[in-house]
């Protein structure tokens, strides 16, 4: 399918760089496509940014068949765009698709869609350190119908917005409140699935714990209520006693593409990596006898960002004496590095937009 483009006649003001934020701004174009049952996906087209127009009845609304993705452009030294691994970030969102029985995307379209869509916001990628410009693709309902059923129509849309750190301390250590009473996702659910349900059973617990001084919520697993799982907005890395320990991916894990990066980075760093379950009470036994060395977080919002503290009940988990980990630091400094050009990219794992 050839995309249209239609060009806004219309440019916004440009937010300052060094107040940006994260998702509060938004560029001046977006990309639509719709399905409809029987006619599959089509009109591909970009065009100025605008609110949409939906029926109340929306199944969106009523019944919760929505899912997206997020992924970065990046301004490098030499005027490069460049883009990281944004290959796989196209292949989940199909499985989140597939998940919430959602019709799947063709893969070389929805990447020729973000490149194009990248490609004219151009002048919205900021150059200050530590910004970039978020790209964020979603799929919803639209059928006007209120029945339980998958709906017979969709729209599939990409947005773009410039964006700075994602925690308001930047990428000092933060504070995680280990949540015991409430269940994010189960084996079996939709958890592993980039669905904005996911994100919506998060916000009681996250509401609370920002009330009690903490920046995310640490999930446990939703049965025995003792494995740890993730981070609201980020998977979760353990390094004890020289090996790095994450939780593995059970169903109910969301798959991070930085969390993979992670991965490969340490092995090829020549670290012992181990996806595996992890209880809460082998970290606190760690952090009682000295072996807890670093906790650090990974996710395409902030790449990679040091815990400072856990809080477990009444345990109070200081790590690192609150400060940033020395492997924390190194893995931030490459994969950023990577990310924007300055640090070689031995894995083939940034796309340039030409």
């Amino acid at each position: 399918m050839n995309i249209k483009i239609t060009k806004s006649t219309e440019k916004k003001q440009k937010p300052d760089q060094t107040t940006l934020g994260f998702g509060q701004y938004f560029t001046d174009h977006m990309f639509v496509m719709e399905y409809e049952k029987g006619k599959g996906w089509h009109n591909p087209e970009i065009q100025p940014y605008a609110y949409l127009n939906l029926s109340p009845a929306a199944m969106v609304f009523h019944y919760g068949q929505a899912i997206f993705e997020g992924l970065k452009a990046y301004l490098s030294s030499k005027g490069e765009i460049l883009l990281f691994r944004p290959d796989m970030n196209v292949k989940r969102l199909n499985m989140s698709c597939e998940k919430l029985c959602i019709p799947v995307l063709d893969p070389d379209l929805v990447m020729e869609a973000m490149l194009e869509l990248v490609k004219l916001d151009a002048d919205w990628i900021p150059k200050e350190p530590g910004t970039s410009l978020y790209i964020r693709p979603f799929v919803f309902a639209t059928d006007p119908f209120v029945g339980v059923r998958a709906s017979y129509t969709y729209k599939f849309l990409i947005i773009l917005s410039p964006v700075g750190a994602y925690y308001a301390e930047g990428f000092n250590p933060v504070k995680i409140y280990v949540e015991q009473h409430y269940v994010r996702a189960v084996k079996g659910g939709i958890g592993e699935a980039k669905a904005a349900a996911n994100y919506a059973a998060s916000l009681k617990a996250q509401t609370e714990a920002k009330e009690k001084g903490y920046s995310q919520v640490l999930w446990l697993d939703g049965v025995e209520r003792k494995y740890i799982e993730e981070v609201g907005t980020m998977n979760v890395f353990f390094k004890i006693n020289n090996e790095i320990i994450t939780p593995a991916l059970n169903g109910s894990i969301l798959g991070g593409i930085t969390r993979n990066s992670v991965i490969e980075l340490l092995k090829d760093l020549g670290y012992t990596v181990s996806e595996r379950k992890i209880s809460i009470d082998e970290i606190i036994k760690a952090q009682e006898n000295g072996t807890l060395e670093e906790v650090f977080g990974s996710g395409t919002a902030a790449v990679i960002s040091p815990v400072g503290e856990l809080a477990y009940g009444d345990r109070k988990l200081v790590i690192t004496q609150g400060q940033v980990g020395e492997l924390s630091q190194r893995l931030y400094d490459i994969l950023t590095g990577i990310q924007i050009g300055t640090v070689p990219d031995k894995f083939n794992w940034v796309m340039k937009v030409k």
